[in-house]
């Protein structure tokens, strides 16, 4: 039985057009242009961080260049028109059925304190920031079976990324959902890795259904 439902944040509950934009605007570049190059990077089975430090050449530290951003009053922001429309219901949705609904991503700090201010039906939000370890490393995936509060077998990783999601979530003994949105769930959807997953979905309604349905969740 599925008790804890964990989420990944980054393109599976929140858009990135604006995460990208601002920094485009802040480095000075077209938007199109990072864009492209955070696809390439991508592409690439790179950081997507990789596509800043390709337009600063002579290098760049980029939690520098986030602090000098929150210093200039243009930092990291988050509003309802970042989710995605099924967020919200989704959430609730499973957290009234009496699940345990966390969200843990490779994010940072500040993302972590506005999706906490947006007051999300959750029980816990927890970044790679403030854990000091980025998934894939199984440390991350250890500190969310610790907040999702149940075994392995009983809690459910939703992401879009499955190399980052979908196998190191299954390598801990986790359920795994890849939802199929954001440019890494489409270009890497029929990897090895997204076959992993328990259930591929489209929308989180899909996975509200799975798991609450009146037969509770099927597996393979």
């Amino acid at each position: 039985m599925i008790e804890s439902v964990v989420f990944d944040i980054g393109s599976t509950l929140v858009r990135e057009d604006r995460y990208w934009g601002s920094w485009a605007d802040w480095l000075g570049v077209p938007r199109h242009t990072l864009s492209a190059l955070v696809g390439a990077v991508v592409a690439q089975g790179r950081d997507d961080a990789d596509a800043i430090r390709l337009l600063r050449p002579d290098g760049v530290d980029i939690d520098a260049e986030r602090r000098a951003r929150e210093a200039a009053g243009r930092g990291e922001w988050l509003d309802e028109s970042d989710l995605y429309p099924d967020v919200r219901s989704a959430l609730g949705a499973l957290r009234e059925s009496g699940l345990r609904v966390v969200l843990a991503g490779n994010q940072s700090l500040r993302m972590g304190e506005l999706l906490r201010g947006m007051e999300l039906p959750v029980d816990a939000v927890a970044t790679s920031s403030g854990w000091g370890v980025v998934k894939p490393d199984p440390e991350f995936f250890r500190r969310v079976l610790e907040l999702g509060g149940a075994a392995p077998g009983d809690t459910v990783y939703v992401g879009d990324y499955p190399a980052f999601d979908i196998r190191p979530a299954k390598a801990a003994g986790l359920r795994a959902a890849h939802i199929r949105r954001g440019p890494w769930a489409y270009l890497w959807a029929d990897t090895v890795d997204a076959a992993m997953a328990d259930w591929r979905i489209d929308s989180l309604s899909e996975l509200v259904g799975i798991v609450t349905g009146p037969s509770g969740p099927s597996f393979p």
